[in-house]
C-alpha cells in the first residue's frame, strides 16, 4: 500500500509505501519540513511499520530542503521510543552529503539509542543492509 501526504498547499512532503517484497516501509520525505509535518509523516510510517510486522524503514530524505533541527527533540524523546514499541529495530537512513539536512540527520544519528540506524548516501547500500536484517523476526 502507498500512502502520500500532503502540506496545506497541496505539495507531497512524504510518501510512504510497504515493500512486501524486502519486508520494510520504504519513506520519501520531500522539500521543507515542517515540525507538523514531521509528526504526521513520522506516525504515518510508524503505524505502517506497526501494522505491517516488519522491523525495518528505509528513509529517503535525499529531497529533502533546509535543516530539520527544530523538531529533534520530538524525534528523539517521543518518536524513536513510539517507533521502537512498534517494532522498528533497523533504520536506513539516506541522506545527500554536506546538506543542511544531512547536518540534522547526522545529530539525529550520534543521539538515537532506541533501535540500530545507519547512514547512507545511496540507496543501493542502504537495501543491501536492510536486506540482511529484513527476515521474519528472530
Amino acid at each position: 500500500m502507498k500512502q502520500e501526504l500532503k502540506s496545506s498547499l497541496g505539495r507531497p512532503y512524504i510518501t510512504v509505501e510497504d515493500n512486501g517484497v524486502d519486508r520494510w516501509i520504504a519513506v520519501d520525505w520531500v522539500g521543507y519540513l515542517t515540525a507538523d509535518s514531521i509528526k504526521a509523516g513520522a506516525h504515518a510510517y510508524t503505524t505502517a511499520l506497526a501494522e505491517s510486522g516488519y522491523r525495518c524503514v528505509l528513509n529517503d530524505t535525499r529531497k529533502v530542503i533546509g535543516p530539520w533541527d527544530h523538531s529533534l527533540e520530538w524525534v528523539l524523546n517521543e518518536w524513536a521510543p513510539n517507533a521502537a514499541a512498534a517494532g522498528l529495530r533497523y533504520f536506513a537512513m539516506i541522506t545527500t552529503p554536506d546538506s543542511l539536512a544531512d547536518e540534522s540527520a547526522q545529530s539525529f544519528y550520534a543521539q538515537l539509542k532506541a533501535f540500530e540506524v545507519r547512514m547512507f548516501s545511496d540507496e543501493q547500500s542502504a537495501m543491501e543492509w536492510l536486506r540482511e536484517h529484513s527476515g521474519p523476526a528472530r
